[in-house]
């Protein structure tokens, strides 16, 4: 019988692409997880989305997320092996972001989540890609990564995020985003 398990992590440590492991709060694995938390929150709105093009566009990101982690797992010995998001990738998330940015109202001021639930789930998806950006940031910054593209990649996501969020609420009839500004109007 298959085991799900393998006991490997029951010490504190966990493996990398290579040689070596590493205690699992470190920054590396914190980068990874986060990463992977985003993932997750992705694929919570890809079962709920409304309009026709965020499915199929969010599976690819994910993927992207899935080569991006294990370029995070790979030492230094074999990074090459696993290097897959470069500026081609960004370009793409850019040209996905300028594509639905065309179809939706854009808001002048900051919005309140949670017009739609597949909007509201994207939105929450959007700052756990934010968080991990910065994770990823700081392993740059630190040296322990040498790729600049990773943060590129993770800071178009959010963008990326934000025009989808607005889709999905367009898609179930909510055309302009509750405002900031008419919570607090209406709290007064």
């Amino acid at each position: 019988m298959a085991h799900f398990y393998t006991r490997m992590g029951d010490d504190g440590y966990t493996g990398l692409l290579g040689e070596g492991r590493i205690p699992k709060y470190a920054l590396r694995p914190e980068a990874i997880g986060t990463i992977d938390e985003a993932s997750a929150a992705l694929g919570i709105v890809r079962v709920m989305c409304q309009a026709a093009q965020t499915g199929p566009l969010l599976l690819c990101v994910q993927r992207d997320l899935y080569n991006l982690m294990t370029e995070l797992a790979a030492t230094p010995e074999n990074i090459e092996r696993f290097h897959k998001i470069d500026i081609s990738r960004v370009t793409w998330l850019e040209a996905q972001t300028d594509a639905i940015t065309e179809l939706v109202n854009l808001p002048g001021e900051f919005i309140v989540p949670g017009d739609s639930p597949a909007g509201a789930a994207m939105d929450l998806a959007r700052t756990i890609v934010r968080r991990a950006e910065r994770r990823v940031a700081q392993l740059l910054h630190a040296g322990e990564i040498e790729n600049p593209e990773l943060i590129r990649y993770l800071n178009r996501l959010s963008s990326l995020c934000f025009v989808l969020e607005l889709l999905e609420n367009q898609a179930v009839g909510k055309t302009y985003p509750t405002l900031a500004k008419e919570m607090k109007q209406n709290n007064s």
